[in-house]
């Protein structure tokens, strides 16, 4: 396939754009990509796509969302517009565990159903990669049910999913007080068994006053490791207790949120090489007014990405791009940066280097875009201008 007449935007320096450019592909790959007068003479032998000087970028990822679940919580979200927070919703026993609740009563095939749509509307805004997390089963049985029905979703539609194992969430209403044997009845033996099944990609655990301790999450991580498996963690949304230090010592992939980052957590982060994932849907629905620090993480240049945070509490969103334009509004992130967040740099957060750029030797995994430059996708406010998606060298219309 030879695209031409396009405008790239390849994401390998600032936008790395080319205009009146071209990208040749075989397979599932990236052959050649830049000017389309210096295009190889064997993209004459193969179909021609013109572009009409569309913008071309790579597929956006999605690197932090809680897709699969089962039922909603849009009472939880009356109850905060009337003044409770998102501490008081949890320790009432709604917040995580009321999506506990329903997420065990759900057959495999029921949170398939459910997860299916909003996959669609992700897909439908350019979207070529999703991590999915487990998190709402906090049993054995149901954090592996998750896992499983988050593998079926990369077989029952055109994207790229790469798994996180999220038993250490939240305390479910049987282990109230009792995070240790929590722990190690269901954590552990939960994430062994996913391991065993080839169920998990990595590993993430909520650090936070109404979650998880750092030396609770230690253990977690420790048993990652052993098993080979890299880490990520929720750090520092709602508190500072030191999270994002924890994730560096075990060299993760990503902290995420990180409104309440401090210099010592963005100087460890900085020198593990783990990236800042931003969530702004969940500092919007929380109506929070921490932002997260950009400017240290610019000054200590730590990779800054961007996801939904897709979830049924504190982030019911499925639109990238609107993230992009809240990141930009919200935290006062360039365009170019968020859309290094959505591509290049949410790559690195999953631990990849085959995606999130246009080069050759990578996957033409595209987005194909009613725009002429790359600002247009941040700037524009519930609206995505996709015009089509190539996944792994197949047009998708």
């Amino acid at each position: 396939m030879f695209l031409c007449n396009a405008t790239l935007a390849t994401m390998t320096d600032g936008y790395g754009l080319i205009e009146g450019a071209a990208i040749l592909i075989d397979g599932e790959r990236i052959t050649w990509a830049g000017p389309e007068a210096e295009a190889p003479g064997a993209a004459a032998a193969v179909r021609r796509i013109d572009l009409g000087g569309r913008l071309v970028t790579p597929g956006l990822i999605d690197c932090h969302t809680h897709l699969v679940f089962a039922g909603d919580r849009a009472r939880e979200f009356e109850l905060r517009l009337n003044g409770a927070s998102y501490e008081d919703v949890a320790r009432a026993g709604g917040g995580i565990v009321s999506t506990v609740r329903a997420t065990r009563a759900a057959s495999e095939a029921a949170l398939l159903e459910a997860a299916l749509p909003r996959v669609d509307q992700m897909l439908a805004g350019g979207v070529t990669m999703i991590e999915v997390k487990s998190g709402y089963g906090l049993d054995v049985e149901t954090e592996l049910r998750m896992l499983r029905v988050a593998r079926a979703i990369g077989r029952a539609r055109p994207v790229r999913v790469v798994t996180s194992f999220l038993g250490a969430h939240a305390l479910p209403p049987e282990y109230a007080g009792d995070a240790a044997g929590y722990l190690s009845a269901r954590v552990l033996p939960a994430l062994r068994a996913a391991h065993a099944e080839g169920l998990v990609d990595a590993v993430d655990g909520f650090c936070e006053g109404i979650a998880f301790s750092p030396a609770e999450i230690a253990l977690v991580f420790d048993e990652a490791r052993a098993l080979g498996l890299p880490v990520k963690l929720h750090a520092e949304q709602l508190s500072n207790l030191g999270g994002a230090v924890l994730a560096a010592r075990y060299g993760a992939l990503s902290a995420d949120h990180l409104e309440y980052l401090d210099e010592d957590g963005a100087r460890a982060m900085a020198a593990a090489g783990s990236v800042a994932v931003i969530l702004p849907g969940a500092f919007y629905t929380l109506r929070e007014t921490k932002v997260p620090p950009i400017d240290l993480l610019r000054r200590h240049g730590v990779r800054v990405a961007v996801a939904t945070d897709c979830n049924p509490g504190t982030a019911p969103m499925t639109s990238l791009t609107l993230a992009m334009n809240m990141a930009c509004t919200f935290f006062r992130m360039t365009p170019q940066e968020v859309l290094a967040g959505v591509t290049a740099h949410a790559a690195a957060a999953l631990g990849l280097a085959d995606c999130g750029r246009i080069a050759p030797g990578l996957r033409a995994d595209l987005a194909i875009w009613q725009a002429s430059h790359p600002a247009e996708l941040s700037y524009r406010i519930g609206a995505t201008p996709l015009h089509a998606r190539i996944f792994g060298g197949r047009l998708d219309a």
